[in-house]
């Protein structure tokens, strides 16, 4: 019998297909509001549940759909202005955090960008403060956006520009990294020495960084040049500026001429050391004029001889030498009677309008910031200017000795006995000072003002409470400096303007003619004595102009009514770096 055929299964029936959920809206205009199921077994009664906004799909024609208005673009500051691509900015946020509707667009503070960045550059990088970031931002193709190396290269050139007008390395240091956070280039190194600046931006701990530097060979005085400089700065760290607008403006600052004229400019050094004579000499008589004349005419052909040695390329040492000659001969000419025109006075007064008061200062300040390098450069510069005004000075001293000139050192020790005479002096010379270094004019009144001020300090110091003249000297640089940072906010501006050439009558010039003179009569002790003697007074001028700025950065971080910018970190300000030890 053959097996029966085992049954066959029967089809199982197809599973029913699961209800998706409907996308239409709640209610259209063609079908009314949809019905809303009763509540079951398993169902809570209770108010209609509305719809997710992004699961509903509008079925209205396109045409009849409202439109959205689109939002509007903006450029950022961080990008190179010939893309359309824009970024909002953001403020700096300290370490430990801000709430987020406190972050503000634009400039992260009012307080002058020296102070926030300084503050910044003596932070540690892993405590330093970052911009917050959007999506956006921190898309990889951001980074082909903001064009590292032409924002590290317009860092560079303004650094150079900053250095190479006489700023102190940590302010050079501060406007470079202000400008790299401005475009949003976190993580930056500035490094600056005495002719050499670097920069160094690493993208993140994975990427190679780009590194850039720039030599520094040139150096010049023009103090209208470096307060446009600073307003750029001042214009990049708040976010006002874009990338080739800021380009645009530094190209421009570097091909305005100077404000003086050089036949100007020549006139002035004579002023210059006109004043001097009044200064040191302090007496208003007949003879006093003959003085000053003699005085304004080596003055001037000093100068003119040392433009002639700068025209054939010579160095500045030479130059020096050339332009002490003059003086010295005619302090030894009129010294050849018995009319008593006081050939030491015109000799002195020769000196100030060539001792290098702006490479000292700058020296001290960088020295007492930590950048010792640069200090040092910067000094041994001074001791090369200084060693050739004392060659050039000596070598015609020396003549004048063996012929039996007869020069009186005693003529040039005056003191303050004549102080109406000697404040209007004083006030002069540093109006020519300033004129020598370009400054603005609508600057010089305010300088003028603050040398009144220093030496006014010295004359009641020296002559009414009988302090030390190097004490003094200490105590009027300091209220020099204190008045100059002050004006300097005040313009917002640089402090220099306000302060180099308002120490001008506070330069050691007798003291250092005094001890040129007794090593040309053979009296080394004496001069070695009145050497040291300049030493600590040119010391304690630059020590107070710079203990003076600290006073002020210490006490005024903001301006009157300013509230704290977010830039700040949540820690005490630090000391200048590498002078806190480990």
């Amino acid at each position: 019998m053959a097996p029966e055929p085992e049954p066959t299964p029967a089809p199982s029936p197809a599973p029913a297909p699961v209800p998706t959920p409907e996308p239409f809206p709640a209610s259209s205009p063609e079908t009314g509001p949809r019905p809303q199921p009763e509540p079951g077994p398993g169902r809570q009664s209770g108010p209609p549940l509305e719809p997710h906004p992004e699961l509903t799909v509008d079925v209205r024609p396109r045409d009849a759909r409202p439109e959205q208005p689109r939002p509007a673009r903006r450029r950022s500051v961080a990008e190179d202005t010939l893309t359309p691509e824009e970024w909002r900015a953001a403020g700096y946020t300290p370490p430990t955090g801000i709430p987020i509707p406190e972050l503000t667009e634009g400039a992260p503070g009012e307080a002058p960008w020296p102070d926030r960045m300084r503050t910044l550059l003596r932070t540690p990088m892993s405590e330093r403060p970052a911009f917050e970031r959007t999506a956006r931002e921190m898309h990889p193709s951001a980074a082909v956006t903001r064009n590292v190396p032409r924002i590290l290269d317009l860092t560079l050139r303004i650094g150079e520009l900053l250095l190479a007008s006489g700023e102190a390395a940590e302010d050079v240091e501060a406007a470079m990294l202000g400008i790299a956070h401005a475009y949003r280039l976190d993580r930056c190194e500035p490094q600056v020495t005495f002719t050499l600046i670097g920069i160094s931006h690493q993208p993140s701990l994975v990427e190679p960084p780009v590194t850039a530097d720039r030599v520094v060979r040139r150096r010049t005085s023009d103090y209208t040049r470096l307060n446009a400089v600073y307003q750029l700065v001042a214009d990049i760290t708040a976010e006002k500026v874009t990338v080739n607008d800021a380009y645009r403006r530094l190209a421009l600052i570097r091909r305005n001429r100077h404000p003086y004229p050089a036949w100007f400019l020549a006139l002035t050094t004579g002023l210059l050391a006109g004043a001097a004579t009044f200064l040191v000499g302090g007496r208003f008589d007949d003879k006093a004029w003959l003085v000053f004349a003699s005085a304004f005419v080596a003055a001037v052909l000093g100068d003119r001889l040392a433009s002639a040695l700068a025209k054939r390329r010579l160095p500045e040492f030479y130059q020096f030498v050339a332009a002490a000659m003059p003086a010295a001969a005619s302090g030894i000419i009129l010294s050849f009677n018995d009319w008593g025109l006081r050939g030491s006075v015109v000799i002195t007064g020769g000196l100030f309008a060539l001792l290098p008061g702006r490479a000292l200062v700058a020296a001290v300040q960088d020295g007492l910031t930590g950048f010792y390098i640069t200090a040092a450069a910067r000094l041994l510069e001074v001791v090369y200017l200084v060693a050739g005004i004392v060659i050039g000075v000596i070598m015609i001293l020396y003549l004048g000795v063996g012929f039996e000139a007869k020069l009186k050192p005693d003529e040039s020790l005056v003191g303050i006995s004549y102080p109406p005479v000697q404040m209007i002096a004083a006030m002069v010379l540093t109006l020519a000072f300033a004129t020598l270094l370009q400054t603005d004019r609508r600057t010089l009144a305010l300088v003028t003002l603050n040398s009144g001020i220093g030496w006014a300090s010295y004359g009641a110091l020296v002559y009414n409470a009988h302090v030390n003249p190097i004490a003094a000297t200490g105590v009027a640089a300091g209220l020099v400096g204190l008045f100059g940072q002050l004006m300097a906010r005040y313009r917002n501006g640089s402090a220099l303007p306000y302060v180099t050439a308002a120490i001008g009558p506070l330069m050691p010039g007798s003291a250092l003619y005094l001890g040129m003179l007794a090593f040309a009569q053979g009296h080394s002790s004496a001069g070695l004595v009145s050497v040291f003697r300049a030493a600590a007074i040119a010391m304690a001028l630059a020590v107070g102009v710079n203990l003076g700025g600290e006073i002020a950065r210490l006490f005024l971080k903001l301006p009157v009514g300013a509230e704290l910018p977010s830039l700040y970190p949540a820690v005490p300000r630090r000391a200048a770096k590498r002078t806190r030890g480990f």
